[in-house]
């Protein structure tokens, strides 16, 4: 609403953004970045979700009212946005100690130690990319900083990164700057975090886990470009807890998933970038939010229509509110990931079924009673009512969820089999899938491709490294 309030004011018209209290903090540093760091808000008394009728009317006339009258007649107290320091200033000088107390005192730091991203080091990082320092990959929110390719390279330092991630870097960066990837909504209540999924030779080439233990940290490239994503979230878009990062309980960053590409190909299924247009051999990354996860283990059969129940009841129970990402609020951007083991997959592929007909059995098989459907959509969005009847009637969504007026009907969580993304990936031993929350318009799966430099084979054989 900040945004709408900014936009009213810039027009010549008043305007007044209820704020919760406890958002208040949020609220000023959102006006910050938006320019208006005199952005007129009036506090609300505790939740609304949380009181009755009587007390929030209540609330409403003794504590807020008056605020936004003053908004709206009163011209707020002139406020200007604070400088900060050039993308090559010096901000400090020290030891390894004293760099890291000064970065967690002006909040740079993660908590854990970083890498002081000296001038040398990060010129190290942009001989990986044939692009220029001050190219800008976009604008970010809240603080509408500029992706520049000198900031990532400065917080690849600081996050642990080798030099030779750099493309990785870029590339990921261009996904959060992606309008459909909507990183402005990082900070919200469910405390969503990304997930990175790469593809592509660039697994072997630089060293990134894709078997065992592939979600654990332990393994360089994993974890660094992981840990980078969210220091480029704190350092250049400006989500900081306690401030722009709102969520309730939140994550920590996820480390890169890399698919298997051995399996996949032996296999004959696409591999994920394929979800997003690439073709085999490319490098290339995919990045989604998604509000958790649940490990399913012991995922037993001989045959994928053995199989198939284990997968379809691990994606039904994980999704509560999200299908309002389907139905609701940003329809049909709802996108269900799986983790499939290798010889999940093998079985299924052996039983003769594609990468596609496992799509399609899921879709059919993991729904929910029309009548849950429509309670979780009431129950979580508070909406008063709510009825796939007539948001069919109205166009809004497809027949697949009014096929009757049946409650018992069986309807999907998904519009339609694409809709579920498949990686396979993990320990080549064990029977296990892992389902992720999608966090839907919130965090929209967008894929780049990695661009490596004209110099690439050069610069690695004469760094003389090789993780083959």
């Amino acid at each position: 609403m900040l945004r709408a309030s900014v936009a009213a004011e810039a027009a010549g018209i008043p305007s007044s953004t209820l704020v919760c209290e406890s958002f208040m903090t949020l609220a000023k540093a959102a006006s910050q970045g938006l320019g208006y760091p005199n952005a007129a808000v009036a506090p609300v008394r505790g939740h609304p979700g949380l009181q009755s009728r009587e007390v929030l009317q209540q609330n409403i006339h003794e504590f807020t009212l008056n605020g936004v009258i003053d908004n709206l007649l009163r011209m707020p107290a002139q406020k200007s946005v604070g400088g900060e320091p050039g993308a090559r200033d010096i901000v400090c000088s020290g030891s390894f100690e004293e760099v890291n107390e000064y970065f967690l005192a002006h909040e740079y730091s993660d908590g854990l130690p970083v890498v002081p991203p000296t001038i040398a080091k990060v010129e190290a990082f942009l001989q990986y990319t044939d692009r220029q320092p001050d190219d800008v990959l976009g604008v970010l929110l809240p603080d509408n900083r500029a992706a520049t390719v000198w900031s990532i390279a400065v917080n690849g330092v600081m996050a642990g990164c080798r030099p030779e991630y750099m493309p990785v870097l870029i590339a990921a960066v261009e996904a959060m700057a992606d309008h459909d990837y909507g990183v402005e909504h990082s900070g919200n209540t469910p405390g969503g975090e990304n997930l990175i999924v790469l593809n592509g030779p660039i697994i072997k080439a630089l060293g990134f886990n894709y078997t065992q233990g592939v979600m654990r940290d332990g393994f360089q490239a994993n974890t660094t470009v992981g840990r980078f994503w969210r220091l480029y979230l704190r350092n250049v878009a400006g989500f900081l807890p306690h401030k722009n990062d709102k969520a309730t309980f939140g994550n920590t960053w996820r480390v890169v998933v890399a698919e298997n590409e051995d399996v996949v190909a032996k296999l004959g299924w696409p591999s994920h970038s394929a979800e997003f247009g690439f073709s085999a051999g490319t490098n290339a990354l995919a990045v989604g939010r998604y509000t958790g996860g649940n490990h399913i283990s012991s995922v037993s059969g001989a045959t994928p229509e053995a199989l198939l129940p284990y997968l379809a009841d691990a994606v039904v129970r994980q999704y509560s509110w999200q299908i309002m990402f389907s139905v609701g609020q940003g329809y049909d951007t709802l996108r269900p990931l799986i983790l499939l083991s290798p010889i999940i997959a093998e079985t299924i592929a052996a039983g003769g079924w594609s990468k596609q007909k496992l799509k399609e059995q899921i879709f059919a098989q993991a729904r929910m009673p029309a009548r849950e459907f429509e309670r979780i959509l009431r129950d979580w969005t508070q909406k008063p009512t709510w009825n796939l009847a007539e948001e069919h009637a109205a166009g809004r969504i497809p027949e697949v969820f009014h096929e009757s007026d049946d409650p018992e009907r069986m309807v999907p969580i998904v519009w339609r089999p694409e809709d579920y993304h498949i990686v396979v990936t993990g320990d080549l031993g064990r029977n296990s899938c892992y389902v992720f929350a999608h966090n839907g318009v919130l965090g929209f799966p967008v894929g780049k491709a990695i661009q490596l430099p004209e110099n690439w084979n050069a610069l690695r054989q004469g760094a003389g490294e090789s993780h083959d």
